[in-house]
């Protein structure tokens, strides 16, 4: 069915959706919930495991393929083999882009090269490179050597850009015109040259004879404006050109700062080359924020869907060295064996001390790490920050120290309640600025600090905690 171009359109069904499909499409259009529910996945399993394979499809009609790719994930192995079968060929690229990369490795394997060629072919750039980057060299050949040779050019040319650079993650499909051209030429060209253009665009490139970026119009901007308006009129402001070789995390500030719908990507000497959009960056941010995570908890780089061999490797890494600096802390008590001898209730007492400070560094160090990430810290404004952190570490330190100095009080005695109140406070103090210190020196020394930050501060919160407390115990009670 098509639509006369120049009537919007108005049908509430799933073709007047952006990306075409509604979630949930066997529900009632004002009720359908966005992502897919517990319950939905339970029924579509059951359909499957009693072999009613038109059922599952009939419920499959007008999902999201980012529902479809919700529903395989949550789905057992066993079903998710069942489902990957059951996709119609057109949907097949748009869920495996959706899939989290652990478990679309796994599944990838039931595609046969022509199959997933075909795939990615109908795909824009930037999804078909995420899909195939991780692929082991033999797979990754065999789809480009089935893709079409204009995909394939292109596709590979992403693929020479570093991991982690705009290049790399950049849609090659964009609109650019020339600089002389009219509101009327560019709007036409729009309209004739369907079948080339992205699916889903914002902003009009303007480029010289060179294909240099000279400006860029929204196309809400454009569509305002008579037919005979020159398009390079409607330019206001410098255009936010992203060089190929910037770092990913800097183009998602970039998009942050200025709060971009999309910008160009250009090569070394200021070519137009590709474009990045917002959607792409969304998806940036959340890697990061999630890569940050992972480091701060030392867990590597493995997921929900990564195998038991893999999480198990990653995660010993930092277990080991874990181990070393419990010891650390282990050879700071055998210090004070005599003073926990005579007063028992120490031993008691001594890791409450330990384990807040741990909790109030962890609590500053996840703010300064994301704050340096996301460029809202600086050597600028440390100094302002570290000041802010170090109060805070004593008004939480005071209100602390006073509740657990009244209950060792009342358990033990007046003077244990003014040791551990104390302890308490050189602790919460000592621990909110290693909280923003490590991270800050981390930084300063080019050592990404999410990766090493936790292990130095729960050291240093351990060590100083039980040397604070047993050293003013043994101080003042014996």
């Amino acid at each position: 069915m098509h639509t006369d171009p120049h009537t919007p359109d108005l049908r509430p069904d799933s073709a007047a959706h952006p990306h075409g499909h509604r979630p949930m499409g066997h529900e009632a259009e004002d009720e359908r919930p966005y992502g897919v529910e517990p319950e939905f996945v339970e029924e579509i399993v059951a359909l499957l495991r009693a072999r009613e394979r038109d059922a599952v499809l009939a419920r499959l009609e007008g999902l999201h393929a980012a529902d479809i790719a919700d529903l395989i994930e949550q789905a057992d192995p066993a079903e998710r083999a069942e489902l990957i079968d059951l996709l119609p060929a057109e949907l097949d690229g748009e869920v495996l882009s959706n899939l989290n990369p652990d478990l679309r490795e796994s599944l990838i394997e039931r595609f046969e090269p022509q199959e997933l060629a075909a795939a990615v072919a109908d795909l824009d750039t930037d999804d078909a490179v995420e899909l195939i980057e991780d692929l082991d060299a033999v797979t990754r050949a065999q789809i480009l050597a089935n893709l079409p040779d204009a995909e394939r050019a292109l596709v590979q040319e992403n693929l020479t850009y570093a991991e982690d650079s705009a290049g790399r993650m950049m849609q090659r499909e964009l609109v650019a015109v020339p600089e002389y051209w009219t509101v009327g030429e560019t709007i036409d060209f729009v309209r004739a040259a369907t079948d080339t253009l992205p699916e889903d665009f914002y902003d009009i490139f303007i480029v010289d004879p060179m294909h240099r970026v000279r400006g860029a119009v929204p196309l809400s901007r454009l569509l305002r404006q008579r037919r005979a308006v020159r398009i390079a009129d409607l330019v206001t402001g410098e255009v936010d050109a992203i060089p190929a070789t910037m770092e990913r995390a800097e183009v998602a500030n970039l998009f942050r700062q200025y709060a971009l719908v999309s910008a160009p990507v250009v090569d070394a000497v200021g070519r137009l080359i590709g474009v990045i959009t917002v959607d792409d960056v969304v998806r940036i941010i959340d890697e990061e924020a999630e890569d940050d995570l992972r480091k701060l908890s030392g867990s590597g780089d493995t997921g929900v869907f990564s195998g038991i061999a893999d999480i198990a490797r990653g995660r010993v890494g930092w277990l080991t060295v874990n181990l070393v600096t419990a010891f650390l802390a282990s050879g700071v008590i055998s210090l004070f064996e005599g003073t926990i001898e005579q007063i028992v209730a120490l031993a008691v007492l001594m890791p409450i001390v330990a384990s807040m400070g741990g909790n109030a560094g962890t609590q500053t160090l996840t703010v300064v790490v994301r704050a340096l990430a996301t460029h809202e810290l600086s050597s600028a404004n440390a100094m302002r920050v570290v000041g802010k952190e170090l109060l805070v570490g004593l008004i939480n330190g005071g209100i602390f120290a006073v509740m657990v100095g009244v209950i060792a009080l009342v358990w033990y005695g007046p003077m244990i309640g003014i040791v551990i109140g104390l302890a308490m406070i050189i602790n919460l103090v000592v621990a909110g600025l290693s909280g923003a210190l490590i991270p800050l020196g981390l930084e300063k020394l080019g050592v990404d600090p999410a990766v090493s930050s936790a292990v130095f501060l729960t050291t240093i919160t351990d060590v100083i905690g039980f040397l604070a407390f047993l050293g003013l115990a043994s101080a003042f009670l014996l």
